[in-house]
């Protein structure tokens, strides 16, 4: 654990799970905006959540194959 957070520390898997969960969350509350604005593209935020999705089940699996706990999918 992140000795200034609940958050575990960000080199561990667990760590980089959480940070790329945020920012997906991140993501889900800006990019409207952003698209409303014109300053980003429909298929933009498409691609860019696509993989931002698959690297957060790439290191869910990794975790898993790791045998360490993660965070729920």
């Amino acid at each position: 654990m992140d000795k200034t957070s609940n958050r575990p520390a960000p080199e561990t898997l667990q760590g980089q799970i959480a940070e790329l969960k945020r920012e997906r969350a991140m993501r889900t509350n800006v990019y409207p905006r952003l698209i409303d604005s014109g300053r980003l593209t429909v298929a933009l935020a498409a691609r860019q959540n696509t993989a931002l999705d698959a690297a957060i089940e790439t290191l869910i699996r990794l975790a898993e194959r790791e045998g360490g706990q993660h965070a729920s999918r």
